[in-house]
């Protein structure tokens, strides 16, 4: 092929690529911008680099089938006994819930009880207690399970739970758990009795490209036993020291056991990736009828809030941004991936500006360099606004975590990224409670004490490369 026919191309491809990106609906124009700057600046690489991340879609089939999931499903409100007069949030705090609602569906419920594990290691021992004492029916989701420690002491629970005659379920991100998948575990649980499924596989990538992009992940964390208790958080099947990644540990992690109907919308949730991934029909355990102590009176409000990337779009953005408008008095917010759209830093901003107490808490060493350059390159507007940075430093804060005003909380999975907003499956509960918002307060605070804040005079010090380095790759932010 002779240079001219390379040159042409070249530019076809990549006005075809331009063309493509101004036109594609639900585009940021930062996301835009970041993405015809990437096709000019690297011939041909940067029309390879689109081609495979340039869009959010998992396969047209994939797609509908999780569609067709979703609609068939039984919604955990029509089980017989769900409450119908238990506590809902009051009315300055219905609104957040209403945006819950809109965003997958699930009802805010009174009723709901929880518990703040101590760590991650306590918390995957208590997880293999409940599945020890399970009676009927075990489900877990993570987006990695590892073959270390903790992954083992679950998996060696599963197996006792299987032989007993409980009927066990897990379903694990083909990408996230591969070399679990690939471990003598996996043969292991199924030999035992265990039904298991992989997310997302991706198979062939070559292929799976074609159809859709393989980094497009489910990163849910969800427990449900006997479909009246459940574990939501932002811990992985794995022990703090997190092998793969081990320079970078221990990892912190937050997870929380919750009983009441809260319970029954995790279910759901598991219940629509499960189907969705070609699993047996689970709509027996929806209809179920909710026993006394599930639907008692005692309790907090609570909900379950799904994202995913072919849910409504911008949804985890908007959720975090209403949770930063509705502070009055105090914000914290923990995260490890802080990668903001303009808005979410926007809504920081103007938090510490209208007089809140607004803490964001992030690692000091992060696991994913181009991520920690993008974040350190809006610290400086948000420590000109007020907003206190610290940065903490015995390990990495995997921790997502939302507390406002000592009585509302947001837990779960979705990191303050772009993945997050625009390319993984999530799940979060927020809750309404001064019990045990107080006691993810109190961790919070354990966080700070290890902590370095930083200052506005530190920042305005970092040297020319450094910030050069941190705003070339923020301008690349919105495709990270």
């Amino acid at each position: 092929m002779t240079p001219l026919l390379f040159l042409l191309l070249h530019l076809t491809l990549t006005l075809t690529c331009a063309v493509h990106v101004l036109l594609r609906a639900h585009r940021q124009p930062e996301s835009r911008v970041a993405w015809l700057l990437m096709l000019l600046a690297f011939p041909y690489l940067g029309v390879l680099a689109y081609l495979l991340f340039g869009t959010t879609q998992i396969g047209r089939r994939r797609a509908e089938r999780l569609s067709a999931v979703a609609r068939g499903l039984p919604r955990p409100e029509t089980a017989p006994g769900w409450p119908t007069n238990a506590a809902l949030p009051p009315d300055q705090d219905a609104p957040l819930f209403r945006l819950g609602t809109s965003i997958s569906g699930y009802l805010a419920v009174g009723g709901n009880r929880a518990e703040l594990m101590a760590d991650s290691n306590a918390a995957i021992a208590r997880i293999a207690a409940d599945i020890d004492a399970a009676q009927y029916s075990v489900h877990l989701l993570f987006y990695i399970w590892l073959d270390d420690g903790n992954g083992r002491r679950v998996a060696d629970a599963l197996r006792r739970a299987a032989a007993r005659g409980v009927s066990c379920r897990a379903l694990v991100d083909d990408l996230g758990s591969h070399a679990f998948i690939r471990s003598a575990q996996w043969p292991a649980l199924v030999a035992a009795g265990v039904q298991v499924l992989r997310a997302l596989p991706v198979g062939n990538p070559l292929l799976r490209a074609l159809r859709g992009r393989i980094d497009l992940r489910n990163h849910r964390k969800i427990v449900v036993i006997d479909n009246r208790l459940s574990y939501s958080g932002s811990q992985n099947c794995a022990d703090p020291a997190f092998l793969p990644k081990a320079k970078y540990g221990p990892w912190v992690d937050l997870f929380v056991r919750f009983e009441g109907p809260v319970v029954r919308q995790n279910q759901h949730l598991f219940a629509t990736d499960w189907m969705g991934n070609d699993g047996d029909d689970l709509t027996a355990l929806l209809v179920e009828p909710l026993s006394q102590i599930q639907n008692g009176q005692d309790g907090f409000v609570a909900q379950v809030i799904a994202t995913g990337p072919t849910d409504r779009r911008a949804a985890m953005p908007e959720l975090f941004e209403s949770l930063i408008f509705a502070a009055r008095h105090e914000l914290v917010i923990t995260t490890p991936y802080y990668v903001p759209v303009p808005a979410l830093q926007a809504a920081l901003c103007a938090a510490a500006n209208r007089g809140v107490s607004t803490t964001l808490i992030l690692p000091a060493r992060n696991d994913d360099f181009a991520v920690a350059a993008t974040s350190r390159s809006h610290y400086r507007a948000l420590l000109e606004a007020g907003v206190q940075i610290h940065e903490f430093s015995p390990g990495l804060l995997h921790t997502k975590s939302i507390t406002v005003d000592g009585h509302l909380s947001l837990i779960g999975s979705a990191n303050m990224d772009r993945r997050s907003f625009d390319l993984n499956y999530e799940n979060n509960i927020l809750l309404l409670d001064a019990a045990i918002t107080a006691a993810l307060r109190e961790r919070q605070a354990q966080y700070l004490a290890s902590s370095r804040r930083i200052t506005l005079d530190e920042v305005a010090a970092w040297s020319a490369p450094r910030q050069l380095w941190q705003n070339a790759l923020a301008i690349v932010g919105p495709i990270l």
